[in-house]
Formats: C-alpha cells, sequence, structure tokens
C-alpha cells in the first residue's frame, strides 16, 4: 500500500510541477503558475503523513518504508535544482528564455559541479537518515524496524560510493576536452 503511495508521490510530483509550468509560460498566468508551484512540496507532506500514520497502525517497517524516507530526503536536497531545471526549459520554450544552463564539461567548473551535486546527496542522505532515525524511535521495537537499519546502511553506502566515484575523482584526474 504505501508504495502506491511513493509512487503516486513522485507522479504528483511531477504533475504539480508540469501544471505549474504549463500555467506559468504558455497559459501566461503567472500567479497561477507560482502558486501551484508553492504545492509542489505539498506532496512530499502527504508521503510523510501516509508514512507515520503507516507505521502509527502497527505495520512492521519495510523496504517502502525505507524508500518514503530515501525519497523525502532526496526530495529536500534536490526539489528546488530540479524545479528550477523544468523551469529553465519551459522559459526557452514557451517565453523566448535563454537556453537552459548546461553543468560544465571539463576542467575545476566540472570538479566543482561534482562536489557541489554531491553536497546535495549529502544533504538528501542525511535528511533521509535522520527520518529513518525518527521513525526506528518512534516505532521503538527493534524487530519491525530492522529494515529501516538496512536503509540507513545502504543509502551511506551508495553516498560514499558517489563521494569517490565523481567528486574526488574529478578532482584527482579532472576531465580535459579532447584534443
Amino acid at each position: 500500500m504505501l508504495l502506491a503511495v511513493v509512487v503516486a508521490c513522485e507522479i504528483g510530483f511531477w504533475v504539480v510541477l508540469a501544471a505549474g509550468l504549463v500555467a506559468r509560460y504558455p497559459l501566461r498566468r503567472p500567479r497561477l503558475g507560482a502558486a501551484l508551484l508553492v504545492c509542489v512540496p505539498l506532496v512530499d507532506l502527504v508521503l510523510l503523513v501516509a508514512t507515520v500514520l503507516d507505521l502509527r497502525r502497527g505495520a512492521t517497517a519495510s523496504a517502502s518504508h525505507g524508500l518514503a524516507a530515501a525519497y523525502l530526503g532526496f526530495s529536500v536536497a534536490f526539489g528546488h535544482s530540479m524545479i528550477r531545471w523544468a523551469d529553465q526549459r519551459f522559459a526557452h520554450r514557451f517565453a523566448g528564455g535563454p537556453p537552459p544552463v548546461k553543468p560544465p564539461r571539463y576542467g575545476w567548473a566540472r570538479t566543482r559541479h561534482e562536489w557541489r551535486e554531491w553536497g546535495k546527496g549529502l544533504l538528501g542522505w542525511a535528511v533521509a537518515c535522520a527520518l529513518l532515525g525518527a521513525a526506528i524511535l518512534y516505532v521503538d521495537d527493534a524487530e519491525r524496524t530492522r529494515e529501516l537499519g538496512n536503509w540507513v546502511q545502504g543509502l551511506t553506502l551508495v553516498i560514499v560510493i558517489w563521494l569517490v566515484a565523481y567528486p574526488v575523482w574529478e578532482t584527482i584526474s579532472p576531465r580535459r576536452p579532447k584534443s
């Protein structure tokens, strides 16, 4: 059941975002567009409430609960930049705005970009782990929350691999243009 809520919230995020951008640009209703874009975080609130209610009713934590925490954490960390990414493309396509900004491809600019993105990932990891920890404390039953601890370990492994594979590697060996 909770997995369906997670999927619905992901779809809802993109639907509300698209509605806000369509209102802002093709329909030329900037206030309506801004109001819809402000509602995007409400989708996260729906997921948080659904997860808490599910655990409160006595559910044993499952992968869906861990996925919900990860989704919320990374939505907090990357939501704003995802909205900005989509807004740039809509503005370019429908309002004659400048071409979207592309991330740097080479050199130290690329390295800084990778560190900044990893920093956002670290924030997402921290929020997700805080939510998982709060759920473990809230339920206060090690047997029912074992899966949430597994999610903390899994997310930690992912953030460490990301650190080594991208920002550290880019720092050691920055990409250079092909001559």
